[in-house]
């Protein structure tokens, strides 16, 4: 199977718009533009939305959260490409992708009189205040139902959002169906934040990817569950615990999510909870932001670099006279460390491009050369700066993870950040879902 990319260039209300801009319409329907400057990019929405009509591959598009695999969450054969391209396991629900209340009505089905099925009351005001935008709603799954059973996993209820992505809006709109869409990456591996970490994973496994630059959010949406007292979030992601709880009927939503994978359960309520996930090639020791172990408080604790010294010396001693393989490390830095973590090294230098491009938008990459304790280089350190701001954190994660992975790192050291309110719950929900230890 050939993958194709297919840039489209127009962005914003270029793409389309809502009907009426404010008021109780708000979101009642989407309309795709029909100006002559967005005409190309919108004949090649049109060509993927007619795929997702009638070809059970699925297509990656963005959104401002994450890329997003989408199939059309009505049929079976579509929704079961999703899992076959990202092997997935099938009992891990879907998220449902609206582009307007009008379509997400038509999910809803009817009551036993014939009548509507209405929106819960308690969702109005996280509507209206965070569609479209990184938030998923669980709804009660319609009898018979709309949906695809592979969406749901067997549950009784179905997760949905609307996305702000202009893209992603009219691309469902183009298609004309809801679309399943969990993120475009091969199951447990980072989620993907650009069309070439896309690329990367599924190459041969899809068809068609649609480039909209990167991803503006940078973590998936947060997924609440208002269906139950008090309301839960069952995963962390674009909108806050903060933002949540400033909303009427909402102060009092808890944590119900687990910052490791949750084995052993039945079906997870929502994607990201049950299996690991986001995890690099490469082994990651996560140092929580509580941490008391670190070197003068800015960096690697003694042990794990004296650990990584040995290794790197080990690997870089040769036997039988053969050359070896030079080791690699790679440092995330957030709030609290200096330059390579505390890792000794020289010749600072800005490190060449890589075969999948550098996320230059979001950070850059510095590289040395280790040295170990007898004074020799023995491997080269990699170092991301990600920045002391939490949205810039969430933002770059995904990217730097890939990043240092196609670097060849042997171990990614990370600097955690704290924060439990804001979107830095969502960022070490990740980091401690792909880490392969923890330092707290």
């Amino acid at each position: 199977m050939q993958t194709q990319v297919v840039k489209i260039p127009a962005q914003g209300s270029e793409l389309g718009h809502f009907r009426d801009s404010e008021g109780p319409s708000r979101l009642e329907e989407w309309c795709v533009s029909d100006a002559e400057s967005s005409r190309d990019s919108i004949e090649a929405l049109a060509q993927a939305g007619a795929h997702l009509q009638h070809r059970d591959t699925p297509v990656a598009f963005p959104t401002e959260t994450v890329y997003g695999l989408g199939a059309d969450a009505t049929r079976s054969a579509a929704v079961r490409g999703i899992y076959a391209a990202k092997g997935r396991p099938s009992d891990n629900p879907l998220i449902v992708h609206v582009c307007d209340l009008r379509m997400l009505r038509r999910l809803l089905g009817t009551a036993a009189d014939g009548t509507p099925n209405a929106l819960p009351d308690r969702y109005a005001a996280l509507i209206e205040r965070f569609w479209p935008g990184p938030l998923t709603i669980l709804l009660p799954n319609a009898r018979p139902s709309a949906l695809a059973p592979e969406v749901t996993a067997g549950l009784a209820t179905f997760g949905v959002r609307m996305p702000s992505s202009t893209l992603a809006l009219s691309l469902i709109r183009l298609a004309g169906v809801p679309l399943a869409a969990p993120s475009a990456n091969a199951s447990t591996r980072p989620s993907p934040t650009a069309a070439h970490h896309v690329r990367h994973d599924l190459e041969g496994r899809i068809e068609l990817i649609l480039d909209g630059g990167p991803s503006r959010v940078g973590v998936e949406s947060t997924v609440v569950d208002g269906l139950c007292d008090p309301p839960v979030v069952l995963r962390p992601g674009g909108v806050s615990m903060e933002e949540l709880r400033a909303c009427p009927g909402w102060e009092r939503v808890v944590k119900a999510y687990k910052d490791h994978s949750e084995e052993g359960k039945a079906a997870p309520r929502a994607p990201g909870m049950k299996y690991k996930h986001y995890s690099p090639t490469a082994r990651v020791v996560l140092y929580e932001a509580s941490y008391g172990g670190a070197v003068d408080g800015g960096g690697i604790a003694p042990v794990d670099v004296e650990a990584a010294a040995r290794a790197l010396e080990n690997g870089h001693a040769s036997g039988g006279g053969e050359a070896q393989p030079a080791r690699k490390v790679g440092v995330i830095r957030t709030q609290r460390w200096k330059a390579g973590g505390g890792i000794q090294v020289q010749n600072w230098r800005e490190a060449s491009p890589v075969a999948t491009e550098v996320d230059k938008s979001v950070y850059e990459v510095y590289t040395g050369d280790l040295i170990g304790a007898s004074g020799q280089v023995v491997g080269e350190l990699f170092d991301v700066n990600l920045g002391k701001e939490a949205k810039g954190i969430a933002q770059g994660l995904f990217a730097a993870l890939r990043e240092l992975d196609s670097r060849g790192a042997d171990t990614i050291f990370v600097d955690g950040i704290d924060g439990e309110l804001d979107i830095a719950a969502a960022v070490m929900n990740r980091l401690r879902k792909a880490a392969s230890e923890l330092r707290s």
